[in-house]
């Protein structure tokens, strides 16, 4: 969108965005997503997200996310374990490998962070 607005997370329409079938370790996980804004080079979105119960794996770009509805405790490899609630802040650092367990469908807002892109090589490289 090119200008500002603003929605109800709980009551927005997301469309689904199946998993990889490699993610999913046990159950039958669904995610569904809506891309709200993102900028010009690609390299920033915001949106909103949602898995149903099940758990599944995922490598993380940097990101940070609201926990709007539903819960999930999400082990990062080498690292904490974060339990999501209502209400709850998560940060995300690009290239952590995560195990999403989910009790109760979960739907956050997040912020998205690329990064820059990496320069291309030369020519004849």
């Amino acid at each position: 969108m090119d200008h500002s607005f603003a929605l109800s997370i709980p009551d927005a329409d997301l469309e689904p965005d199946p998993l990889d079938p490699s993610q999913i370790v046990s159950g039958a996980p669904e995610v569904s997503g809506k891309l709200l804004w993102e900028s010009p080079d690609g390299r920033r979105l915001r949106g909103i997200w949602q898995i149903t119960p099940g758990v599944a794996t995922d490598t993380e770009a940097d990101e940070m996310f609201v926990v709007v509805s539903g819960r999930a405790t999400v082990a990062v490899e080498g690292g904490e374990t974060l339990e999501l609630a209502p209400g709850t802040v998560g940060i995300l650092r690009e290239g952590d490998r995560t195990t999403w367990t989910v009790h109760e469908t979960l739907r956050k807002a997040y912020a998205i962070d690329l990064g820059p892109e990496a320069p291309e090589a030369p020519e004849g490289a």
